[in-house]
């Protein structure tokens, strides 16, 4: 099960019957993030695998994973925001133990995006998963 974060998304999303809702929500979560800092949209932070630009940028807070992240697109961006509220501010090794396809099931979303979209969804997850994976050893 996934942090309080994630389960207030859950929950919203439930009372929302309708995908284009469901989007429309995902996109207002992408836009109230803070945009990430130019200085850190270089190549080391860029994700490789996706549709348009995406920069993550992983940290360490003691044994807490922290990130920001943005995109070029608007759902992108919105699926950052959402895995904000998957991954961050919460251990390392729980960021490897969530299985983020089962989570992200819970929303819709794995029927509702593009496979260019799934794609670069698996990569900016597993860039995260291989951040706290390798902060563990």
């Amino acid at each position: 099960m996934a942090c309080a974060a994630f389960e207030e998304i859950v929950e919203d999303f439930e009372f929302l019957e309708d995908w284009e809702d469901r989007y429309r929500m995902v996109i207002e979560l992408g836009r109230a993030m803070e945009p990430l800092p130019e200085a850190l949209k270089v190549p080391a932070t860029k994700v490789d695998g996706c549709a348009s630009q995406v920069w993550l940028h992983p940290q360490m807070d003691g044994d807490l994973v922290r990130f920001e992240g943005e995109s070029d697109a608007m759902i992108v961006n919105g699926l950052i925001a959402v895995l904000r509220k998957l991954y961050d501010g919460i251990p390392a090794s729980d960021v490897v133990a969530i299985d983020a396809r089962n989570e992200l099931g819970r929303l819709g979303l794995n029927e509702h995006l593009s496979a260019q979209r799934s794609n670069g969804l698996r990569a900016m997850i597993e860039r995260l998963q291989g951040f706290a994976a390798q902060n563990l050893a």
